[in-house]
C-alpha cells in the first residue's frame, strides 16, 4: 500500500543527496581541468601525492647537479684552452732553439733568449690560469643516487713541470739541450691534456645521464600528479549532466509532495 507524507519528502531528500554528488563531481572536474593536476590537495590521494613529492625533491636536486656539473665543464674548457696555448708556447720554444741550435746562426743569439725567457714566463703565468697539477682536484656534485665526480691533475705545466726551467739557448750547445728537452715537455703536456679531456668527458656523460633522469622521473612525477584532461573532459560533461538532471529531479519530487494535498479536498 502506498505511504504519503508531507512531513519528510523522501524523493527530496534523496534527489538531493543525489544532486550534491554530482555537484561534487562537477566541482572536481572543473578544479583539475583548471589546475591540470589531478591531486590539489592531500585528500585527492595522499599516497600518491607523497611519492609525487619525492621525485619533484628529486628533479630539484638534479637540476641543480647539471648546473654544478656544467660550472665545473666550464672550469675545464678553460684549463683545455690553456693547455692548449702553452702548447703554442712550447712549439715557439723549440723554434726559438732550432734557430740558435745551427752552427750557421749569424743573428744575435741574446735577442732570441730575450724572448725565449719571455716565453717561459708566459707558459708559467698560463699554468696558473689553467689551473692544473697537484692541489687543483675538485669534486662535483650531481646526484641522482650516484657518488661525486672527483677530477685530478697530476701532471704540472709549469716550466718545472714541463722540464723546460733553468735553460737557456745563449749558446749552440745549451740551444741543442733545449731542443731535446722540448720532446720532453711535449710528452708531459700530452699527459696533462689527457687528464683534462677526460674530466670533460666524464663530466659530460654525466651530465646526459642526469638530464635522461630528469626527463623519465618528471614523467613518472606526471602520472601521478597530472590530470588526464581527456577523462577529466568526459567526468565534466558526465556531471553537468547528471547535475540538470538532478535539479529537474528534486523539481519534481518537491512538487509531488503537494499533490498530497488534493487528498484533503
Amino acid at each position: 500500500m502506498a505511504s504519503f507524507s508531507v512531513v519528510t519528502n523522501t524523493s527530496s531528500v534523496n534527489a538531493q543527496k543525489e544532486l550534491e554528488l554530482s555537484n561534487l563531481g562537477l566541482r572536481k572536474a572543473l578544479e583539475r581541468l583548471s589546475s591540470g593536476l589531478r591531486i590539489n590537495r592531500s585528500g585527492d590521494d595522499a599516497a600518491g601525492l607523497a611519492v609525487a613529492n619525492s621525485f619533484r625533491s628529486d628533479i630539484a636536486v638534479l637540476r641543480v647537479g647539471v648546473r654544478n656539473a656544467n660550472d665545473a665543464l666550464s672550469r675545464l674548457q678553460t684549463s683545455d684552452a690553456s693547455l692548449n696555448n702553452i702548447g703554442l708556447l712550447v712549439d715557439r720554444a723549440a723554434a726559438l732553439a732550432a734557430q740558435s741550435a745551427s752552427g750557421g746562426f749569424e743573428g744575435d743569439r741574446a735577442t732570441l733568449q730575450a724572448e725565449f725567457t719571455e716565453v717561459l714566463s708566459e707558459i708559467d703565468r698560463e699554468a696558473a690560469v689553467a689551473r692544473v697539477g697537484s692541489g687543483n682536484a675538485f669534486s662535483v656534485f650531481i646526484g641522482g643516487g650516484a657518488t661525486n665526480i672527483t677530477a685530478s691533475f697530476s701532471q704540472e705545466v709549469t716550466t718545472t713541470g714541463l722540464g723546460l726551467n733553468g735553460l737557456s739557448i745563449s749558446a749552440a750547445a745549451n740551444a741543442a739541450t733545449v731542443v731535446a728537452a722540448v720532446s720532453t715537455a711535449v710528452s708531459n703536456l700530452g699527459t696533462a691534456q689527457g687528464q683534462v679531456g677526460a674530466a670533460q668527458n666524464r663530466l659530460q656523460f654525466a651530465i646526459n645521464l642526469a638530464q635522461s633522469q630528469i626527463v623519465n622521473i618528471s614523467a613518472s612525477e606526471s602520472r601521478i600528479r597530472d590530470a588526464n584532461i581527456a577523462a577529466e573532459t568526459a567526468n565534466l560533461t558526465k556531471f553537468q549532466i547528471l547535475t540538470q538532471s538532478g535539479i529537474a529531479s528534486l523539481a519534481n519530487a518537491n512538487q509531488s509532495a503537494g499533490s498530497v494535498l488534493s487528498l484533503l479536498g
